[in-house]
């Protein structure tokens, strides 16, 4: 993974790039924002399917960070991720 690109960080707004990120994180990181109720919208975009970076856009609902959003549901991401990790390695050949 690329180094993360702040476009917009203002009091209640976090707008970065992903670099080198697909789909797939994006739409995980931006479920589990909509799960937080300090969180108005989480949405992202990929301008270009083969070129573009994603972008992630965070609004906060109150006066919250929404950089600590990003990161509590970046958190949830590692949690879901380990405890799939676990499933999968259970499965006996």
């Amino acid at each position: 993974m690329e180094d993360i690109i702040v476009r917009k960080d203002i009091k209640t707004e976090l707008e970065i790039d992903v670099p080198g990120e697909s789909h797939s994180i994006c739409n995980i990181l931006r479920k589990y924002l909509m799960e937080n109720d300090d969180v108005k919208y989480a949405v992202y975009c990929i301008d270009h399917p083969l070129i573009g970076n994603p972008i992630i856009t965070i609004k906060a609902n109150t006066k919250k960070s929404p950089k600590k959003s990003l990161l509590t549901a970046a958190k949830k991401v590692k949690d879901t991720t380990n405890e799939f990790k676990k499933l999968i390695e259970s499965i006996k050949d």
